[in-house]
């Protein structure tokens, strides 16, 4: 433990957008931090791989390596803020930067995700701290209201936008009727989006985020394998259009629930598009912003909203968890660390309740509606909203059904494609909230 006559030494791994904002703050409010933590910080070196080529932020060369395992296992290292990214190296260096008696702050929402549980284990080991409120949702302050906040409460549902390259695709297909690929190319052009947008455009990155949010709201060792995934690369202009001829907006959601099962409670955890109302406080949630909305027993309804990505709101993050981590450090304590008491069951996502947006061209001829539906009981679905448009010969059915396990519904939906009277499911898309 630092005595107050010595500075805390942070060592930082990565200098890229987010990092060299953090190593920028940590030099430019030096003065500042110093009165929040209760003793010096001091930026005491970085690790990069590659020396020599310029940054985002004006530094100090002496202040670079290309030697990160050597750097984390300086003795003199109080705490390591992890900001490369991916699995290795990132996952070695955490571990033996804990082995080696510093405090990690990280953002790496992928390492997190998938083996979370060895750096918590890690860290308990040690007697050290691992904080990462810069994993999701930028510069939202989420993951702590929900570690501390709602510590004695019981969180039911978090349902959010977290992905901010996604939500500004959609958000442009909504507000201009553009389709995917030209939001796409908008994007990108404007930064929204990398050159190669997988892992945000197929879910990849919410999906790790939902992962984060499900393990700390219900006490639940959840991974991104547990999370039901799908992107937006098939929701078309024609979806987005009907969504908003039924006062509906679509966005990519990350939603984790508690459901009741008949082996009792279990978590479910999924991302997909869904409709929800506009009516709905996430239905305005524009652009690259995001948004998480929480359900608990006592504390009813919160929502979180602000700038999720990028190199300033992401710094800011890291650079809370900074204080509070040298906080702790200086005091000798440790904050809270994994909470996985529950150990609930992960449902698949055949078993979860939801509902279905299903449009279907068909033969404008009698008797058709009554088959469509009979087609629905067969599988114990029921119909909240339907809606007829006759187009000549043929006619298109809007259907909005009633909650069902998931595995009925998409039942349903193959059995749909198989009737001679249907002459093309062209939609079929999921339901949050009440939409007619």
């Amino acid at each position: 433990m630092p005595s107050n006559n010595r500075p805390l030494k942070v060592a930082m791994l990565g200098c890229g957008v987010v990092g060299s904002q953090v190593a920028r703050l940590i030099i430019e409010q030096a003065e500042d931090i110093s009165h929040r933590v209760g003793a010096p910080v001091e930026l005491a070196g970085i690790a990069v791989r590659r020396l020599g080529i310029a940054r985002d932020a004006d530094l100090p060369d002496d202040l670079f390596t290309d030697d990160a395992e050597g750097l984390v296992a300086r003795s003199d290292i109080d705490v390591v803020i992890e900001v490369i990214g991916g699995i290795e190296p990132a996952r070695s260096l955490i571990l033996s930067a804990l082995a080696n008696g510093a405090s990690v702050v990280t953002a790496n929402k992928a390492l997190l995700a998938e083996d979370g549980a060895t750096l918590f284990a890690a860290a308990e080991r040690a007697g050290r701290d691992l904080y990462y409120e810069a994993s999701v949702a930028g510069a939202i302050p989420i993951l702590r209201p929900l570690r501390e906040s709602l510590a004695g409460d019981r969180v039911t549902r978090v349902l959010g936008i977290v992905n901010g390259t996604t939500n500004f695709i959609l958000d442009k297909m909504d507000t201009s009727g553009a389709g995917f690929t030209e939001a796409l190319e908008e994007a990108q052009q404007l930064g929204y989006a990398e050159a190669d947008p997988t892992a945000d455009v197929e879910g990849f990155d919410a999906a790790a985020k939902a992962a984060i949010l499900a393990s700390l709201a219900f006490h639940t060792r959840v991974t991104a394998s547990d999370v039901h995934r799908e992107g937006i690369t098939d929701v078309s202009a024609n979806d987005v259009a009907s969504a908003k001829d039924m006062g509906a907006v679509v966005k990519l959601l990350a939603i984790c629930a508690l459901e009741d099962t008949p082996d009792g409670p279990a978590v479910s955890a999924r991302v997909h598009p869904a409709m929800i109302p506009r009516t709905h406080p996430l239905a305005s949630v524009r652009e690259a912003y995001n948004a998480v909305f929480v359900e608990s027993e006592a504390a009813g309804q919160l929502m979180f909203y602000g700038p999720g990505a990028g190199g300033n709101p992401t710094a800011s993050a890291i650079m809370g968890d900074l204080v509070t981590v040298a906080r702790n450090r200086l005091a000798g304590v440790r904050g809270a660390g994994e909470s996985s008491y529950a150990d609930f069951k992960v449902v698949p996502m055949g078993q979860t309740q939801t509902r279905y947006h299903v449009q279907i061209d068909v033969d404008d001829k009698a008797g058709v509606l009554a088959s469509i539906a009979q087609a629905f009981a067969e599988h114990d679905v029921s119909i909240q909203t339907v809606r007829q448009e006759g187009r000549g010969d043929d006619a298109q059915l809007v259907v909005v059904t009633h909650r069902a396990k998931d595995a009925d519904l998409s039942a349903t939906v193959h059995d749909l494609k198989g009737m001679s009277i249907v002459r093309e499911v062209s939609s079929v898309m999921r339901v949050e909230g009440e939409i007619e």
